[in-house]
């Protein structure tokens, strides 16, 4: 298990690249990083830089060419799909910018399925409670198509944090929402990480709120730049 002074999440070397018309181009190259316990952390860059590339590599969807991932202490690079999968039920919580809510199932359902899955037996309780915690409870047995997108990226919020994960992975979490809800839902992202003390790593083109995490990166020529 890791402590509060080693890293959460350590990136060594990395690299990956993709066949594109048959020519190879090389998105991350000899990438570092490292991220501590509790720290809020944004990544920027231009589009088609490899943001949502690198959230991949640290999710375990996707595997780089070569180099190391560590999260939580333990090196994601190598394991197989199955352990993965189990990895992140328990570590790693993912909020993606379309919501990916399952249609056919409530709020409520879609909030516990990680702990369900996990095999929680008080996974509707915990569930409730997350959507509670989000400014939903009373929305629990709603659909997503009942829902606003507002409403649906808290209840994706929820569902992220409901297996209360160490490391938080955010890909534009308010980039299909109008300004005002945005702002509404990243205060309360930042309000629920900050209580539980998890590690949050946030893609945005949004500088104003990059700006509201610890340290910001930008990713630009395939490696990761400190913004003062």
């Amino acid at each position: 298990m890791s402590n509060p002074q080693s890293p959460v999440i350590s990136v060594a070397k990395v690299g990956k690249s993709y066949s594109r018309s048959g020519q190879k181009v090389s998105v991350l190259a000899d990438l570092n990083f490292e991220a501590l316990s509790a720290q809020t952390i944004a990544i920027t860059g231009p589009s088609g830089s490899g943001k949502s590339t690198l959230l991949g590599l640290l999710a375990g969807l996707d595997q780089p060419d070569q180099g190391t991932i560590t999260m939580d202490g333990i090196d994601i690079t190598h394991m197989s799909q199955a352990d993965l999968a189990l990895f992140r039920a328990k570590t790693v919580g993912i909020v993606f910018q379309q919501f990916h809510l399952l249609q056919t199932l409530t709020a409520l359902e879609n909030v516990s399925l990680p702990l369900e899955i996990a095999g929680n037996k008080s996974a509707e309780a915990a569930a409730l409670s997350r959507l509670e915690a989000v400014g939903l409870g009373s929305r629990s047995s709603h659909l997503p198509s009942q829902l606003s997108g507002g409403e649906s990226q808290r209840v994706a919020i929820a569902r992220a944090l409901v297996v209360r994960p160490k490391i938080l992975l955010a890909d534009e979490p308010s980039g299909n929402l109008d300004t005002k809800t945005g702002e509404r839902v990243t205060d309360l992202l930042f309000d629920l990480v900050r209580k539980e003390g998890t590690t949050l790593i946030l893609v945005t083109h949004n500088e104003e709120l990059a700006k509201r995490c610890d340290h910001r990166y930008q990713l630009r020529d395939g490696q990761l730049h400190r913004v003062p």
